[in-house]
This record gives structure tokens, C-alpha cells and sequence, in this order.
């Protein structure tokens, strides 16, 4: 009998399978509104179809492994722009063919195989984006779940940690702007983290994915933090996205940056395992990270639905505003339930939190909740929101 690995076999299923299997055997309510997946709808810059005609034959090539000069160079002038950050091009970025590539990889780059004779740990948060759990089992880490609850201002609490799991830790997984909560992590929290991974000696890994949806002033880096705590170079690496910066999701484009060492053996993992970017997508990447028009005009748009969101949810209890990103984690007594109640209902479609999360001895920290993604044109992000209102908490009039 031919065999297969155990490694994968205890995951539950993946949250958009999962759904599918809960709301479609039902009819819709209503028009269908779907606002599940963090798939940005706004319009990418219409200048790309232009770059990309410019370059095709660059299809005609194999890319670079480790991202052409001029796309590293951009993105390290959008880093010391953004960030005030310095990194060498060369030694410092890579880029990735979308940021779970690199989310992914890191495990088996730089965790590893033991550490003070023992089974590595993994932290990450509870919710989460699913990539870090599978790059933890990958590498045969034991992946530790911190609740990101109300309570902690739904970021995780390391510090609460046993110093057993803190001296076996390897990596910590981090996402700021969080997804799905939109928490944000302050100089503070990130001062706080690295001081933490200095004493227990892990890597801090930080998902700035949605850093460019914010309401008021930019996210804090961890870079920049890093940088003004004198911390080792390597402790910290950071992974972008033009994916919710600039619409362009298909485009798979992103980057991971850090320590030349830290950086050193994730190019060497590229090397023979990598995927990168094709050439005349690299051109248009290129562009885009030098950019910042389309990247204000995509803000604003993010900024009009979040007062949107303020003037319909206002009244509505435990009702949590989002710093940045661009999902509502709202409160209710059961996702699952009200996921399909909604669906069954209206025809609007949301994920239950449960499904980004996992059970722990706390609880699971996303069973109260529902997500739900604003990333629709604004009238229709307006008609979902007030029939989500409408159905699960009571009109505006009640």
C-alpha cells in the first residue's frame, strides 16, 4: 500500500472549503453580497496594462531568484521612505511571489531543528493566517497558539508565556495591522516584543500586509523600531505586500526583508525550491512600489467605509471600530450561526471567526465573531453592512 505523511492530517478544513460545505446547501436569502475574502476590488493604477505590454518579452526569460536590481532597488527606497529604514538592496530584500510565499518558506530557511535540546515552538496569533500554522508543521515545530482577544486588545500577549515555551521559541508570528481585527501594534508593543525575543533569543516575524489601509497615521514598523532599539539586525524580518497596497492581489508580488544573514539562507532556500516573479511582472512591481498616488487614492476609499461602518454599527453593543485593514470583526453569540442566518436571510456572505482560529485550553478566541471584508464598492459595501446590521442586531429604527 503506497503510504502518505500524518504531518497534515489532523487540520481541520480550510476556512473557505469550510464555508462553502456551511452555506451551500442553502438558497441565498437575497442578492448575493459577498464579503468573505480579503480580495480588494477597488482599481489598480490602469498604467500597468502599459508596462506589462512593454516588457513582454521578458516572458521570453527566466526571472531572477533573487529579484532584479531595479525592483530591489525600489523597494528599498519605498522602505527608507515609509519606514526611515536604510537596507542594502543586495543583501537585506528579497522579493517573493506574494507574501505567503515567504511566510511559508522562513520556516524552513531559519528554524531550527532543535533548540536547547529540544522540539522548537512557533508562536503565533490565535486568530491567523493560516500559512503560519503549516510553515510550523512543515519544519516540525510545535506551532503555540496565543489568543488575541479583547482583553489583550486583540494582539497577543507573548509576554504571558511560560519561560519553558519562551526558551524553546524559534519564531514569533506577528500580523500589524491585524488580520482580522485591525488592532494595530504601537512602538510600545513592538518595543516590548523584541526585547522579549532578545532575552529568549527568537526571530521576530512580522506580517505588515495591510500596513497602507490605516485611518490616521501610518503603522509603526517593526524595522524602524528594531532599528531605534539597537537590536540585533537579524532579530527581526519584515514581509510586504502590494496585494491590499495597490489592488493587485494577482499580481503576487511581495517581499520579505531582514538581517543579510537571516536573508542570506532564505535566497539560498530560492535558490532551489523558488518560484519568482516573471520578469515584466517584475517591472510592474517596479513601478508600483515607486508610487504613492494610486496607494493615497485607495486609502481614502478604505477611510470612506470605515465611517461608513462607524455610522451603521455605532449603536450596535461591543461594536469595535478598526485601527487599519479593511474587515469588520464584529461580536455576536455564534459565527457559525449567524454566517448562515445571514446567508439563509440576505444572501450576505461572511466568515465565521471560528474558522480563523483554533481551539485551545482558553477557548477559541474567533467563535463570538464573524468577518467580515469591506473591499466591494462602497454601495454595495453599504447595502451588505446595513442588511449584516438589520439581521443580526436589529434595524437602525428598533
Amino acid at each position: 500500500m503506497v503510504m502518505f505523511p500524518e504531518r497534515f492530517s489532523n487540520l481541520p478544513a480550510y476556512a473557505f472549503p469550510r464555508l462553502r460545505a456551511l452555506l451551500d446547501v442553502h438558497e441565498p436569502g437575497g442578492p448575493v453580497i459577498h464579503m468573505t475574502i480579503g480580495e480588494p476590488k477597488h482599481a489598480f493604477p490602469a498604467w500597468i496594462a502599459d508596462i506589462i505590454a512593454q516588457n513582454m518579452a521578458g516572458f521570453n526569460s527566466y526571472p531572477p531568484n533573487e529579484g532584479t536590481p531595479e525592483l530591489r532597488a525600489a523597494i528599498r527606497d519605498w522602505v527608507t521612505r515609509r519606514y526611515g529604514v536604510t537596507l542594502d538592496a543586495d543583501t537585506q530584500i528579497m522579493p517573493l511571489n506574494g507574501t505567503r510565499e515567504g511566510l511559508y518558506n522562513v520556516g524552513m530557511a531559519l528554524c531550527p531543528e532543535t533548540k536547547n535540546g529540544q522540539k522548537p515552538v512557533v508562536l503565533m496569533p490565535n486568530p491567523f493566517y493560516q500559512v503560519y500554522l503549516i510553515s510550523a508543521i512543515s519544519v516540525a515545530a510545535e506551532p503555540v497558539f496565543v489568543n488575541a482577544t479583547e482583553a489583550t486588545g486583540h494582539l497577543p500577549d507573548f509576554e504571558s508565556l511560560p519561560d519553558d515555551v519562551l526558551d524553546r521559541t524559534t519564531m514569533a508570528y506577528i500580523c500589524s495591522p491585524a488580520n482580522p481585527q485591525g488592532a494595530v501594534a504601537d512602538q510600545d508593543y513592538w518595543e516590548r516584543l523584541i526585547t522579549l525575543a532578545e532575552k529568549h533569543d527568537f526571530r521576530v516575524l512580522a506580517d505588515e500586509c495591510y500596513s497602507e489601509i490605516y485611518r490616521d497615521a501610518p503603522p509603526v514598523g517593526a524595522l524602524q523600531v528594531a532599528r531605534d532599539m539597537g537590536a540585533d539586525p537579524e532579530r527581526v524580518l519584515v514581509f510586504h505586500s502590494l496585494s491590499k497596497r495597490s489592488n493587485l492581489p494577482g499580481l503576487r508580488s511581495g517581499f520579505v526583508a531582514g538581517g543579510p544573514e537571516s536573508m542570506k539562507r532564505i535566497q539560498q532556500l530560492r535558490n532551489y525550491a523558488g518560484t519568482p516573479l516573471p520578469l515584466p511582472l517584475q517591472k510592474v512591481a517596479e513601478a508600483v512600489w515607486a508610487d504613492e498616488a494610486h496607494v493615497d487614492e485607495n486609502r481614502a476609499l478604505y477611510q470612506e467605509k470605515f465611517a461608513l461602518a462607524d455610522r451603521i454599527f455605532g449603536n450596535v453593543p461591543g461594536y469595535r471600530s478598526p485601527d487599519a485593514g479593511f474587515f469588520l470583526w464584529l461580536p455576536v453569540e455564534d459565527g457559525e450561526a449567524a454566517a448562515l442566518k445571514l446567508w439563509t436571510e440576505t444572501g450576505v456572505r461572511v466568515l465565521p471567526g471560528a474558522y480563523l482560529s483554533q481551539d485551545t485550553d482558553a477557548g477559541n478566541p474567533g467563535k463570538g465573531y464573524i468577518r467580515v471584508a469591506m473591499v466591494a464598492p462602497i454601495t454595495e459595501t453599504e447595502r451588505g453592512l446595513t442588511q449584516i446590521r438589520d439581521c443580526l442586531f436589529g434595524s437602525e429604527d428598533q
